[in-house]
C-alpha cells in the first residue's frame, strides 16, 4: 500500500486476526474463467474470477504464459510529470492487453518516489530499501522482489548496493525489537535480470506459504492487516500468476497476508510476492476494469505497474 494510508485508517468491516492460519474451506473461492475477457485474449493469457459468499470475498487472477513469444510481461513506470497515473491510463497509453498496479510509492512527495526497488530495461530507477526504523531500533533490509528476464519469472529478497541488485537466498532473521547481524554480501549473488519490482513481503516460497513479515521488517504497520490485495506469483512450470482481492465493501471485506498466501497457493504458486494494496488495487484486461477497487470505480494513480503485451 502506498504510503498515505497508514495513519488514521478506520476497518469498518470485522477483520480476520493477523497471522491466523485460515482453514482452506473458508478460502473456497469456486474459480470460473471469463469467458468474455478470454474470448479477446491469445490462448496464452486466462482470466478467472472467484468468490467466496460466506467471508465474502471477490476475486481475480490472470494466468499469464511467459513462455508464449508473443507475450511479454514488463514493468512499467509513468512517465507524467509526478511520476503518477492510473492503471487504465497504464493499459490504454501501452496497448498492454493485462495491467495490474505495481511496488509501494509515496503519494505524499511531487514527483512521487518509488519505495522499493524499481529496475526497468538493466536502469536503476530507485534501489532497494536500505533500513527500516522501528521504536527506534534500524533493521537492515532485504525484501521481496519480482524479477523478470527473457520469458522467466523471477523471486528473491533483494538489496542494492553500488547500482548492483543482490539477490539473497535467506531474508534477515529479524524479530521485532532483535534486528539480525549486519547482512554479508559474500552470502549474496548479483541478480541478472531486465526487470525488477520490490514489494514484499514473500508470501509463498518453493511451494509452500511463508509470510516473512518480520523477516522484511513489516511488523508495526498496517500490511499485515485486512485490506484490498495485489499479488503475483509464479508456477511449476514458469507461468505468471496476477491475482488481485477486492476489500473495504459489503461485497468483499479483503485479506490479511496469511490468507493472501493461502489464495495464490491455491491458484498454483510456487512463489508469490505481495505487492502494494488497498486503494491501489487495480487489474485492468482488454482496457476494461476488472475490480471495484474499494468498492468504486475510481482509480488511485500510482507510480509502477506490471504490464502484460499480447501480439
Amino acid at each position: 500500500m502506498s504510503q498515505c494510508w497508514h495513519t488514521g485508517f478506520v476497518l469498518l468491516l470485522a477483520v480476520t486476526a493477523c497471522g491466523q492460519q485460515p482453514r482452506p474451506e473458508e478460502l473456497e473461492m469456486n474459480w470460473e474463467p471469463v469467458e468474455d475477457l478470454n474470448a479477446d485474449l491469445p490462448p496464452g493469457v486466462r482470466v478467472y474470477a472467484g468468490r467466496n459468499d460466506r467471508l465474502p470475498l471477490r476475486a481475480w487472477y490472470v494466468r499469464i504464459d511467459e513462455a508464449d513469444p508473443a507475450i511479454t510481461t514488463r514493468v512499467v513506470v509513468s512517465d507524467e510529470p509526478d511520476r503518477r497515473e492510473t492503471v487504465e491510463s497504464f493499459a490504454r497509453d501501452l496497448g498492454a492487453c493485462v495491467v495490474v498496479n505495481g511496488g509501494y510509492f509515496v503519494m505524499s512527495q511531487n514527483p512521487a518516489r518509488h519505495a522499493g526497488l524499481l529496475l526497468i530495461d538493466s536502469i536503476l530507477i530507485e534501489p532497494a530499501t536500505r533500513s527500516v526504523v522501528r521504536d527506534t531500533v534500524r533493521y537492515e533490509a532485504a525484501r521481496a522482489a519480482l524479477g523478470l528476464v527473457g520469458d522467466s519469472v523471477a523471486f528473491a529478497w533483494v538489496t542494492t548496493r553500488r547500482d548492483t541488485v543482490y539477490a539473497w537466498a535467506e531474508p534477515p532473521a529479524h524479530r521485532p525489537g532483535h534486528p539480525a547481524p549486519p547482512l554479508r554480501y559474500e552470502a549474496a549473488r548479483p541478480w541478472p535480470v531486465r526487470d525488477a519490482l520490490s514489494a514484499g513481503p514473500a508470501l509463498v516460497v518453493g511451494g509452500q506459504v511463508r509470510v516473512t513479515t518480520n523477516e522484511e521488517v513489516f511488523f508495526g504497520s498496517a500490511i499485515p492487516d485486512v485490506h484490498p490485495r495485489t499479488a503475483v506469483g509464479r508456477t511449476a512450470d514458469g507461468a505468471l500468476l496476477v491475482l488481485v482481492v477486492d476489500g473495504r465493501q459489503l461485497e468483499s471485506r479483503g485479506v490479511n497476508l496469511e490468507e493472501l498466501a493461502w489464495l495464490m497457493r491455491g491458484i498454483g504458486a510456487v512463489d508469490a510476492i505481495n505487492l502494494d494494496g488497498g486503494g491501489s488495487v487495480s487489474l485492468v484486461v482488454g482496457g476494461r476494469l476488472v475490480n471495484r477497487p474499494v468498492g468504486g470505480t475510481a482509480l488511485r494513480e500510482v507510480m509502477s505497474a506490471l504490464a502484460t503485451f499480447c501480439e
